[in-house]
């Protein structure tokens, strides 16, 4: 099984001066130290006006910080929003080549469209059309990173002429793709367009079995790739915060999780929330006592995550990714469990990783070639069939009335 670190970049009110900046370098520490001790992947995510829960609005700069001072850790957008009204296709796959080649090709393209109103209001997304504007820009944007010219669309959501996009990724046709997954049935969506599901649903690791059933069955019967290839791989969330001592573990990490859920809830749930003024974590801290233990959830001794893990390992999950920076979890104390985990728990879950990925890759190659000899491919242009475009300064000159000649000879 493989292993991964989350961001949101959470930070609680009340803002003292320097707290975001110190927040993105601690942040760049973890990365850091996550890629020396082995760990898998960092997952960043791009959210907007989410004040507390998510000062990540811009996902592509921090990765691109991180690709140069790590060496091995993959990258992962956890994920670019994707309808145009936040990215326009096109500057999504300029995004995604630039930091796949600066990173030596450790890009993880996740994708996805939010279900905030801070965002979608924000950005004038239509809630009813989100999920069709992500499906049509994210097969569009893997035809763009992938053909050489792409042939231009006329979509329902975005249009564009024939434009070759450059610069092409390292990772051939594509970065892997990933949707975001909160549920059951969007996990079912992303077998059927064999991509990823990066799943953002807290669920234990016996109904997480039948999350893994489902998504690779249908990966065997029913895909059709959104992309140029297929990415069967399904990763779960889970809270982090690890100490010898599990009464430290849970002093550490408990409200760090906590508030974690209880900032989803506020902005995608059940909040009000007044721009600017809102404080999420005194509302928290009215909260805090009613809310339920978290140990078991990634937090507690080796012992015991060690457990929680294999749960997760017999249910077939492929990665298991920890929110190991929320609310004010504290970043001393987040290196220290990243180091324990490293020494005392990951070595058991990757003595027989590479034996694992083979023998999975082999297993699935016969579908994986049945799904894609189903896909339908957009139409490559013939050379004789791609528009040319005329110079701005030719246009002008062409298009403007010609002078008399007296005023020509003069």
């Amino acid at each position: 099984m493989r292993f991964g670190i989350f961001y949101e970049h959470q930070l609680p009110r009340p803002w003292g001066e320097g707290a975001e900046h110190k927040l993105f370098k601690d942040a760049l520490d973890q990365v850091e130290l996550a890629d020396r001790i082995g760990i898998d992947n960092a997952w960043e995510v791009e959210h907007h006006f989410l004040e507390e829960y998510s000062h990540s609005s811009a996902p592509e700069v921090f990765l691109a910080a991180c690709s140069q001072r790590t060496k091995r850790i993959r990258l992962g957008h956890g994920i670019t929003l994707m309808p145009p009204g936040y990215n326009h296709p096109a500057r999504v796959a300029e995004r995604i080549a630039t930091l796949d080649l600066v990173s030596d090709g450790r890009v993880e393209f996740g994708t996805g469209e939010s279900a905030s109103l801070a965002e979608l209001g924000g950005y004038g997304v239509p809630v009813d059309k989100k999920r069709e504007m992500w499906l049509e820009a994210t097969e569009q944007c893997a035809n763009m990173l992938a053909m050489d010219p792409y042939p231009g669309f006329q979509g329902k959501f975005f249009s564009m002429p024939a434009r070759n996009i450059v610069p092409k990724p390292l990772q051939k046709p594509h970065p892997p793709l990933w949707v975001a997954c909160s549920n059951r049935e969007t996990i079912k969506l992303a077998a059927k367009l064999g991509i990823g599901a990066l799943t953002f649903a807290f669920v234990d690791p016996a109904e997480a079995r039948h999350w893994v059933d489902d998504y690779y069955r249908i990966i065997r019967e029913e895909c059709t790739p959104i992309g140029h290839a297929v990415n069967a791989n399904i990763a779960m969330v889970t809270g982090f915060s690890l100490h010898e001592s599990e009464a430290e573990a849970r002093r550490r990490g408990q409200d760090g999780f906590r508030f974690f859920t209880f900032g989803l809830a506020h902005h995608y749930g059940v909040g009000i929330h007044t721009p600017g003024r809102t404080s999420i974590w005194a509302q928290f801290e009215k909260a805090r006592e009613t809310m339920e233990d978290t140990i078991g959830r990634g937090i507690g001794t080796p012992a015991q995550l060690r457990e929680h893990l294999r749960g997760f390992h017999e249910a077939g999950v492929d990665q298991v990714v920890f929110i190991q920076q929320g609310g004010r979890n504290r970043h001393e104390h987040i290196c220290e469990a990243l180091e324990l985990f490293a020494d005392d728990v990951m070595p058991e879950f990757k003595e027989r990783e590479a034996e694992r990925e083979k023998s999975k890759a082999e297993r699935l190659a016969p579908f994986i070639e049945q799904a894609m000899a189903r896909k339908t491919w957009m139409r490559q242009l013939a050379d004789d069939e791609i528009p040319t475009i005329t110079a701005l300064g030719r246009t002008v000159a062409e298009r403007a009335p010609p002078q008399p000649a007296a005023a020509a000879a003069g």
